[in-house]
């Protein structure tokens, strides 16, 4: 393809993802507003300022635009947690910083979205997928050292700690983030020493 064939398939795709984003931003505010089982599509394109026939070229519905934006989001929660890391890296816990809390700027940065679990009429599956989400991250992106390498069930310890970090998430969500991310870092930091000693990041390695 030609250079300039390429320009105009790069242009096309960014109205894309533009016009997507719209559709998305919309859906959280009419959520937010009026919850998620009295949206119609009507009120989706009045909000984000489109025609039907656009929105039916991107998304059958709204339950296809909900799921397409749960899982952009979750996996964008899955790549934020492991970008402060190398593949391999050990951190011990008596050194960690903010910066090993990346998940915690992703969720302010993106804190309209998330404020959705709050909501009973709410995005489908948004409150089971998030804390399966934050397991999964566990169960495959870090290797844990206890306290004294003391014997425990590793999985029943994964689960059990990221359904904590998971409460620790939602209440502070709930707090309407009351408490700034650096503090609550500090908070989690302290928490965290109590019962690991050390963990190895073992999810994908970056591309670079």
């Amino acid at each position: 393809m030609s250079k300039k064939g390429d320009d105009i398939l790069t242009k096309w795709t960014q109205r894309q993802e533009r016009t997507r984003r719209h559709f998305y931003e919309a859906l959280i505010e009419l959520i937010q507003k009026y919850g998620f089982q009295s949206i119609t599509v009507k009120d989706i394109v009045e909000r984000a300022g489109y025609n039907r026939s656009t929105f039916y070229i991107h998304f059958q519905d709204k339950f296809e635009l909900a799921d397409n934006l749960l899982e952009m989001m979750l996996d964008g929660l899955e790549v934020a947690v492991g970008e402060p890391y190398l593949f391999g890296e050990k951190v011990y816990t008596t050194k960690l910083k903010a910066p090993s809390f990346n998940i915690i700027y992703y969720i302010y940065q993106n804190r309209k979205f998330f404020e959705l679990l709050t909501l009973d009429d709410t995005i489908p599956s948004l409150h089971t997928r998030m804390p399966l989400t934050i397991t999964k991250i566990y169960m495959e992106q870090f290797k844990f050292e206890t306290i004294n390498n003391q014997p425990v069930n590793m999985d029943m310890f994964k689960h059990y700690t990221s359904y904590g970090f998971y409460g620790l998430m939602l209440q502070w969500i709930t707090s309407g983030f009351e408490k700034p991310e650096e503090a609550l870092i500090r908070d989690i930091i302290e928490l965290t020493k109590t019962h690991i000693y050390a963990y190895e990041f073992i999810g994908k390695p970056k591309i670079e």
